[in-house]
């Protein structure tokens, strides 16, 4: 499961919501394919060099909201 830290203060039934949604995703592929089949589908916006193991990879969510995922 995706450990998900919540810096946007998400209510309750909102946060377990997409606990849930993201809770199949292990791999960057699951991510890049559960975006895609989103409705409207979800693209990567970003990915951010940490250093030469790790990058955050941005991807839109909603309401102007945006999910970053640590990949290592």
């Amino acid at each position: 499961m995706v450990p998900l830290t919540d810096r946007a203060s998400l209510p309750q039934e909102a946060r377990s919501a997409l606990e849930k949604e993201l809770a199949s995703l292990t791999l960057l592929q699951d991510v890049v394919r559960w975006g895609f089949a989103s409705s409207p589908p979800r693209d990567v916006t970003e990915v951010i060099v940490q250093d030469e193991f790790t990058h955050d990879v941005v991807m839109p969510w909603m309401e102007g909201s945006y999910l970053v995922f640590d990949t290592t």
